[in-house]
């Protein structure tokens, strides 16, 4: 919503910090342009300015405590300024946040509104409701402030309800975009410039299910919109990569090859009390079917280690399956305790060191795939696009998601060609030709 000059504020600034995934990026990235659209300036969040936003995420202990430091330093180095906090932390945690505005994961598109109304009343506001409709909350974004590839939030909401996770009950029911928002949303970001299109959701590979659509339907009709370069999704479950979306991905230059599927746990028994919907042995097998048809992919993964029950040898057989399927990437986490979710009663908590050490092993394990995918592709040229890093380097991502180094100086967002020449130090350099 654009409203009129008089209740616009060019003359005010605002900084907004985002934690998490990347539906939070996208959804932050809205608020940035519904805020300029209304004449606020945008600043860096370390400096001053009218207005701080922090969107936060609840996913894990370790991301409520980062939400609770900037907030509460926010607060303390800005006691003049309107503080607005959002997301997943405040849709769970309200009452317990000290903010002007707070707003949980609905009416995202209501921030001028709220401000509005925060500034004539100088009254705390909480703005956060019931999110159990199947009503999606339309964003559309036809640009992004500092990102060279472009997301767009295609889902929202869970219904897996995982034993460890607390998403369902801060994001909501399944939901998706409109199939025709989506085409058109990445039509106008290609026409905008943007070269790379990244699928986000909380459930992505259940989009459209209360549509009677699906994510290959949209996916190859995505394809099909002149001068995309790249559509890459951001996570999809293993039961949900389709035949036609293996194909897809086989057949179309278009289609990243990359997919991250999150295992979580290379025990069935762990896996069952995790209510996850797969035994290892489909996952192992759905994989290698994968890598057969599509030989240059590249597959990451999430994995939790230190869940309730689980003892060495469910570890141990966790590490054989890590073994056996052979990520390129494992991002690994220690269990976190959620409140509310049915892990969090459950018995034989694991203790901290163990966590630890148990991920210390994960990543030594995901550092030497990374490293050996790598080196596999040494010679290779792949198409890529240009990212002008902060550091002032530059990186090239190529389609299985590799980011090569080069030492060319090129404008941001261009396509190249780019022959991965060497791994070094855990860096990836390359040529472009």
């Amino acid at each position: 919503m654009i409203y009129t000059q008089k209740e616009r504020s060019d003359h005010m600034t605002f900084a907004i910090h985002t934690f998490g995934c990347k539906v939070n990026i996208y959804e932050s990235e809205y608020v940035i342009n519904l805020m300029q659209a209304n004449g606020y300036k945008m600043v860096d969040f370390n400096n001053e300015a009218d207005i701080y936003i922090i969107n936060t995420c609840s996913v894990t202990n370790e991301a409520d405590k980062k939400d609770r430091k900037l907030i509460h330093a926010t607060r303390n180095n800005h006691k003049d300024k309107i503080l607005i906090v959002m997301g997943c932390f405040s849709q769970l945690n309200p009452d317990v946040i000290d903010a002007d505005i707070v707003l949980g994961n609905k009416h995202k598109s209501k921030i001028i509104e709220l401000i509005n109304e925060y500034k004539k009343n100088k009254q705390k506001i909480i703005k956060v409701e019931d999110i159990s409709d199947t009503n999606f909350e339309d964003m559309y974004i036809n640009r992004f402030v500092e990102h060279t590839r472009a997301f767009v939030k295609i889902q929202d909401g869970c219904n897996a309800f995982c034993a460890y996770c607390a998403i369902p009950y801060a994001r909501g029911n399944l939901r998706s975009k409109k199939f025709s928002k989506v085409i058109e949303e990445v039509s106008e970001l290609v026409n905008n410039g943007y070269k790379e299109i990244v699928l986000t959701g909380i459930h992505t590979g259940r989009y459209g299910k209360e549509q009677n659509t699906n994510l290959e339907k949209l996916l190859k009709e995505l394809v099909k919109i002149e001068g995309i370069l790249r559509i890459r999704l951001s996570s999809i479950e293993i039961n949900e990569i389709t035949d036609g979306i293996i194909e897809l991905i086989k057949n179309n230059p278009i289609m990243a090859k990359h997919l991250h599927i999150p295992l979580q746990s290379g025990s069935n028994e762990i896996l069952s009390l995790m209510n996850r919907k797969y035994k290892k042995e489909y996952f192992i097998d759905h994989v290698s079917y994968i890598r057969k048809e599509i030989p240059d992919i590249s597959i990451t993964t999430d994995l939790i280690v230190g869940f309730p029950g689980e003892t060495e040898e469910h570890f141990k057989e966790t590490i054989d399956t890590l073994k056996i399927i052979n990520f390129t990437k494992i991002h690994t986490f220690p269990y976190s305790k959620r409140n509310g979710t049915v892990a969090a009663s459950m018995p034989n908590q694991i203790d901290g060191n163990t966590k630890k050490c148990r991920v210390k092993e994960v990543i030594a394990l995901s550092d030497k795939n990374e490293e050996a995918f790598y080196k596999s592709k040494i010679g290779n040229i792949y198409d890529g696009i240009i990212e002008n890093r902060k550091d002032g380097k530059n990186i090239v991502i190529t389609t299985n998601y590799i980011p090569v180094e080069v030492s060319d100086t090129i404008p941001s967002n261009s396509i190249v060609n780019i022959k991965i020449t060497e791994v070094s130090n855990g860096k990836v350099l390359g040529k472009i030709i």
